[in-house]
């Protein structure tokens, strides 16, 4: 299974609660702080919601390993 490489590339500072909470759950607190998480729907979902947001790049599973 493919995973992703999310990036938080803009502030969440006055935006609205859904999209902090939503910034949160997906492991991001500071800018230019990221995450690796498995490609499924729940996750697409979550960042069609903060696009405007963050940067998603697809890394293979070896490289999400050494994390």
């Amino acid at each position: 299974m493919a995973k992703l490489k999310i990036t938080l590339v803009r502030s969440v500072i006055g935006r609205p609660e859904t999209q902090r909470k939503t910034v949160r759950s997906l492991g991001l607190r500071k800018l230019n702080s990221f995450s690796i998480l498995p490609d499924d729907p729940t996750i697409r979902g979550q960042i069609h919601k903060v696009e405007h947001l963050v940067k998603v790049e697809e890394v293979a599973d070896k490289v999400a390993l050494d994390k």
